[in-house]
């Protein structure tokens, strides 16, 4: 594995940039205004590509290069506006149907932080990579899963729906760069693609509950059963 013979510059910059996508993903959990979201998501997808491009250099990965070209223009341009397009549309600003409140859920995601922190160092020492980034790398894997899906247990604006299930798939595909860097290209590009259907599919969700029930907030999906 590549991360066992990282150099301390190499393994600061991967340790920078793994955190500052955590950091992100709190951003979201924190805030109710949707463009927040927005810009956070776009930022920590930047920060994705970065990682990406890094392991390419570092682990001598040239395939990495265009998953990181590819990650910049889907994950952080093509997303984000197709979701800000969603928004603009349905003229929602702000998320106003929270089960907990944001301030809540910053200390939970904390909380979920340090029992991913507790998970990835009982792997890392089976494993024997205790002084190496790939703790930093789980640990901000299983982070960015369990926020993604604490986004979408207390958060029911469609759009929220969506951007929770995006940040629960950059946690994984972070985790895969860092931890699997070899994963065949046609896997990573086919996740990439994947995403966009993921989108448009809610977009049409959204617009389709909002037709029928005048809402985008997901609490009124019941009634469209049957």
């Amino acid at each position: 594995m590549f991360i066992q013979h990282l150099d301390p510059l190499a393994a600061s910059l991967f340790s920078l940039l793994a955190i500052a996508s955590l950091l992100l993903s709190f951003v979201m959990l924190g805030s109710r205004w949707l463009q927040n979201y927005l810009y956070a998501f776009a930022a920590e997808s930047w920060m994705i590509a970065a990682i990406s491009a890094a392991v390419g250099f570092y682990g001598k990965y040239p395939e990495l290069y265009l998953i990181a070209i590819l990650t910049a223009l889907f994950r952080g341009l093509l997303l984000p506006y197709l979701l800000w397009r969603i928004i603009r549309r349905l003229d929602v600003d702000r998320e106003i149907h929270v089960s907990v409140q944001p301030s809540t859920t910053l200390v939970i995601g904390a909380l979920f932080v340090m029992l991913a922190l507790s998970i990835s160092f009982r792997i890392a020492s089976g494993l024997h990579l205790e002084l190496t980034v790939a703790v930093l790398a789980l640990t901000v894997m299983l982070s960015m899963k369990l926020i993604g899906f604490l986004i979408l247990a207390v958060r029911y604006e469609a759009i929220s729906q969506i951007l929770g299930l995006l940040v629960l798939e950059n946690g994984i595909f972070l985790g895969s760069q860092v931890l699997v860097p070899g994963m065949p290209l046609l896997i990573e590009v086919v996740i990439l693609f994947d995403l966009l259907i993921v989108v448009a599919c809610f977009g049409v969700l959204v617009r389709f509950l909002l037709t029928r029930v005048g809402t985008t907030s997901s609490l009124h999906l019941k009634r469209l059963v049957g």
